[in-house]
């Protein structure tokens, strides 16, 4: 798994591949230097052979060179340490756009089952994580390994049997690090998972305090954290004490390099028939130092670095999760949108006599909105079946009212006609073409949502009722907001329509909230609607007014309406009363009193 990630990280560095060449040769321009400095050291320890012997000029041209070394070693650090920072900041900025990207293809059925403050943590903190690891590894590890390599080159060239015997007590370090990387790769895994579990328990927590406090489960809600926060804080302390062994293990056997360099070599150098220098024995005791620092370094490094690998994997397996069957590249989203856009002018200008009405253009030809559901099955579940056998035409411009009681599988009827799920058996066909024959994108165009849940993205009034058509003009916004009985609130609010709604409208009212999303509706004014207790958040006055705006854009479109308050659906041209995944009754609102089945049950339990 570990080489598959890593794999996919190279991928990412090398789109920075520039970046990463300069560094490379900073980072061997700064070990170069940083390596010829003990020679100089050498060379002047010897030209100090004793009282009076002390030569002063070549020490101070020694001096000079040492000078210009550390200029250029210190010029190439900085130029390095810029270029990491920099393909590091590259490195996370696509990967969370990959993630965006891959967030906008999954499937609504992976979404659901996953809580919220998981994929925010894979995408946020996990992602972050990963950065920090990363950056050590550009910092330290090229520079660790240029040094290894260096030192050991000019350790040969001074002394082949000291050498050897710092080479041979090296395998110490490695053994050491592997063992305690591979127990911290597993507890860093564990660690970013209860993570995620705790970021999600935190979010829900905060976007739902109102409803902790009014049923008094603040005890419990302590409780729950407690747990969470106790798990991540005993495998965070075992991730972090695993980690920490690496440094001082590593250093006690660099610590035993080094006693048996300046032993072995002092020997060597009291032999009067040795070629060895007091001088060049200091460069190799420096050499030895050096050689085993960044055995040090990367052992930090490598326990940094296996939290990061761990969430690296976290976050590459959410990239690699299955795509829906059709989702559409997000860079063809604007090639579509501009060949969409000159379709519906064209279109528009041909029949603007005629209708008012603005049709999503599919394959060329003009959506008229006549769905048939033949023998569809579904369950969100495989053991718990919802919807069988579902069966029902709708004609062009008919008014669909879904009424029934809670879990009968009304929204999950409009799940299915949007394709946020697919069917598991049957066939719904729009227009005379199966849906699943069609781009999901495609289709969803051609539909219009209002939900009883709101949703407003972070912005202005203006931009939050132009989301779904961004090049109306402010005429058009305008004429929207006021359709939707929403402009005399604006106009009060402190800059109007340039208003800036915090996050998910936590400034305005739930019904404003409501009212901002029907102007929404009212600006794109799509083929097809579909209504999803569109007015469950607007007071009595202001919905009838709305209903009346509703009932003109829906002239001539085909129209799902959802509705628990069956007064607000009794002018619909066809109303489906489900129950248990099936329609047990269809017809109008008088034919279904007159039946007296389950729906005229409904209406009076309402009117009761």
């Amino acid at each position: 798994m570990r080489k598959k990630t890593l794999r996919q990280i190279f991928k990412y560095i090398k789109a920075n591949t520039v970046l990463l060449i300069i560094s490379l040769f900073c980072a061997l321009l700064s070990v170069v230097g940083t390596l010829y400095l003990p020679i100089l050291i050498g060379k002047g320890v010897d030209l100090c052979l004793g009282t009076g012997l002390v030569d002063f000029k070549a020490i101070g041209q020694l001096l000079v060179i040492g000078i210009i070394v550390i200029a250029i070693t210190m010029t190439a650090q900085f130029i390095m340490n810029l270029c990491n920072n920099r393909m590091t900041a590259n490195v996370v900025a696509r990967m969370r756009k990959d993630a965006i990207r891959k967030l906008q293809k999954l499937p609504i059925r992976y979404i659901d089952n996953k809580s919220y403050g998981e994929l925010v943590n894979r995408i946020i903190a996990d992602v972050d994580t990963f950065s920090e690891g990363l950056l050590l590894g550009f910092t330290q590890l090229f520079t660790g390994i240029l040094t290894i390599l260096g030192t050991l080159g000019f350790m040969l060239v001074i002394d082949v049997k000291i050498t050897l015997i710092v080479v041979l007590v090296t395998p110490l370090s490695f053994f050491v690090a592997g063992f305690v990387s591979k127990k911290t790769f597993n507890l860093f895994t564990k660690q970013s998972s209860t993570r995620g579990e705790q970021t999600a328990y935190i979010e829900e927590m905060v976007g739902n305090q109102k409803i902790v406090r009014a049923f008094g489960k603040e005890a419990d809600t302590m409780k729950r954290f407690d747990e969470i926060n106790g798990k991540l804080q005993n495998v965070s302390v075992k991730a972090i004490f695993f980690s920490s062994l690496t440094n001082p293990a590593t250093r006690f056997i660099n610590a035993l390099v080094y006693a048996a360099v300046g032993v072995f070599g002092a020997i060597i150098v009291m032999d009067v028939d040795t070629a060895i220098t007091v001088g060049e024995l200091s460069c190799f005791l420096s050499y030895a130092n050096q050689y085993t620092k960044p055995f040090n370094e990367i052992s930090g490094v490598i326990a940094e670095f296996q939290n990061a690998l761990a969430c690296a994997e976290n976050f590459f397996k959410f990239l690699s999760e299955e795509d829906e069957k059709d989702a559409v590249s997000i860079d063809s989203f604007v090639k579509v949108g501009q060949k969409e856009k000159q379709d519906r002018e064209e279109y528009a200008d041909k029949e603007a006599a005629e209708s008012e009405t603005r049709y999503a253009i599919t394959n060329g030809a003009k959506l008229i909105g006549d769905v048939t559901i033949k023998n569809v099955s579904f369950s969100y579940v495989p053991e718990r079946k919802l919807i069988e056998g579902f069966n029902l035409h709708v004609k062009q411009g008919q008014r669909v009212a879904i009424v029934g009681p809670t879990g009968c599988g009304k929204t999950t009827l409009i799940n299915l006609l949007m394709r946020f799920y697919d069917i598991n058996a049957g066939d719904i066909i729009l227009d005379g073409v199966p849906i699943d024959e069609q781009s999901r994108h495609d289709l969803r165009d051609s539909y219009g949502m209002v939900l009883q849940e709101t949703w407003l993205k972070n912005g202005t009034i203006r931009e939050n009722i132009a989301f779904g058509n961004p090049d109306a003009s402010m005429e058009e916004i305008e004429e929207a907001a006021k359709k939707a009985h929403a402009h005399s609130f604006i106009t009060r609010m402190p800059k109007g329509y340039d208003t800036e709604i915090l996050e998910d409208g936590g400034n305005l009212s739930n019904g404003q909230k409501q009212l901002l999303c029907i102007a929404r509706i009212m600006l794109m004014n799509p083929p097809i609607l579909i209504l999803d207790e569109a007015t469950s958040s607007i007071d009595t006055r202001t919905e009838m007014k709305v209903q009346d705006a509703f009932a003109r854009l829906m002239k001539g479109k085909t129209s799902f309406i959802v509705a628990h308050r069956l007064s607000t659906i009794q002018s619909a041209d066809v109303i489906l009363v489900m129950k248990d995944g099936n329609v047990i009754e269809q017809g109008t609102h008088a034919e279904l009193l007159k039946e007296k089945g389950f729906y005229y049950e409904l209406y009076q339990s309402q009117w009761a």
